[in-house]
Formats: C-alpha cells, structure tokens, sequence
C-alpha cells in the first residue's frame, strides 16, 4: 500500500558498495527500516548526507506490515538540520542522541506524542545558537516520559537522593543501591521541572555535566534493560568537558 509520512534519520549502514540501510523513526509507523539502493554511488551520493541523523523527511512508500525493509517511493527534505551538522558539538550531540534511539525505539510501534516531541526537539536545537549545553540532559529528561518512566518531581527539600529504580526522590539512599548522590539528585530535579528555554539557567561544570548524564544513561538502562552500550556517550562527554 502506498503510504506517506514524516520519518527522522536514526542511523545508517553501508549495504553493498553503492547501498545503504537507514533507520527512520516515522510518525505512522514507528521505526522501519530502508534499504535504499545507489546511495552511494557517483550520481546519486550526493543525497546520501540527507540520511545522517536527525534529517527530517516527507516520506512516500510502499508499506507492509510484515516485511522487514520497506521500500522507499521518494522523499523530500522536511526539515535540514543545518546548524546541528556544520557545528562540531551539535552534530556530536545528534550522533549520541541517535545511537540512543536507535537502541531504546527497537520494539516502539507508532506514538504520534513521541514523534512529535522528538522533531520539535530536532527543530529548537537546530535554531538554538547558543546556550545548548544542556540539551541532550534535558532531552533525554523528557524522552522518559513518553517510554513510561517518566522521573516524579521533587515535593519535599528533604529528599536529597534520587531513586533510579522508582523513579521518585527519597530523604535517605535506598538500600538497592540504584540512586544518585546528593548533588546529582539536586541538579535532576532543576532538570526535571525545567523548559529548554530556562536549561541555560542551570550552571555545571563539564565533570558534573558529564555525571548527570552518565546517571540519566543508568538510569535509562536500569527501566529499558535492552539498552545497548551508547559508544558515542565517550566522545560526546569528551566535547563537553
């Protein structure tokens, strides 16, 4: 059936030596894959530098439901996230954060909310020229929510130890072990009540901003066991120490 869609570049692969596959997350379909062939060779490689992570598409393809790879009629540039890719730390922070979905959106079937926050995001980061720092933290706060583990806020000053494995803030360290320290668990919870208008208010070191990250990953890990190892989160803590 000839369906059309809006899809965000996750990840590719080389596929033959002209070829490539692409992960897409769609809007109407979830994550599909592609196989798209001549993508690489010399007439048509130039479109290949539109299948690199966050690249927003207008789809049009022949879906089915059952097959593996779906086969790609045409697509058109919905959105180019130009500044994210001509500027070093942005696209570090595009290659992280599709490696993380790329792995936590295997099993996902079509979530138009979550869809729709992902491209926004894509949208302000892209038009955001400074004060991006804490972009990816603050992306990854909100993510959670729509995959079902979505942290609570904190009620009481008093509870100074964020419990990963409930997800809530606790006055004492629980005995799982599964929590961050003191002041980690003060920064999430500026993190979890903030906008990314008002991130930029929220003042860290590159050592403790690469904490906080390092416990969201846990943290991710501990609620979505199928996680794989984020081999960019090195680099990407590298850029922004």
């Amino acid at each position: 059936m000839l369906e059309k869609t809006r899809g965000i570049i996750l990840h590719q692969i080389k596929y033959t030596d002209s070829g490539i596959i692409a992960q897409l997350y769609t809007r109407k379909f979830g994550r599909q894959s592609f196989l798209i062939k001549g993508m690489r060779n010399r007439k048509t490689g130039k479109h290949n530098i539109l299948f690199q992570p966050m690249f927003i598409l207008d789809l049009e393809m022949h879906y089915k439901a059952s097959r593996e790879m779906q086969v790609l009629k045409e697509f058109s540039v919905s959105f180019t996230p130009y500044n994210i890719h001509s500027n070093i730390k942005k696209s570090c922070v595009a290659i992280f954060l599709g490696e993380v979905l790329t792995s936590i959106l295997k099993e996902e079937g079509p979530h138009e909310e979550m869809y729709d926050y992902i491209e926004e995001s894509i949208i302000y980061f892209d038009r955001c020229n400074e004060n991006f720092v804490n972009f990816h933290i603050a992306f990854l706060t909100g993510l959670s929510s729509f995959l079902g583990f979505e942290p609570g806020t904190r009620t009481s000053t008093g509870d100074t130890f964020f419990d990963m494995t409930n997800g809530k803030f606790v006055p004492i360290p629980p005995v799982h072990g599964n929590y961050a320290n003191e002041e980690v668990s003060n920064i999430l919870a500026d993190f979890f009540i903030a906008s990314y208008d008002t991130i930029s208010n929220i003042t860290l070191t590159g050592t403790m901003r690469n904490e906080v990250l390092e416990t969201l990953v846990r943290y991710y890990s501990l609620h979505l066991p199928g996680l794989k190892k984020i081999n960019s989160l090195e680099v990407l803590k590298d850029v922004f120490s």
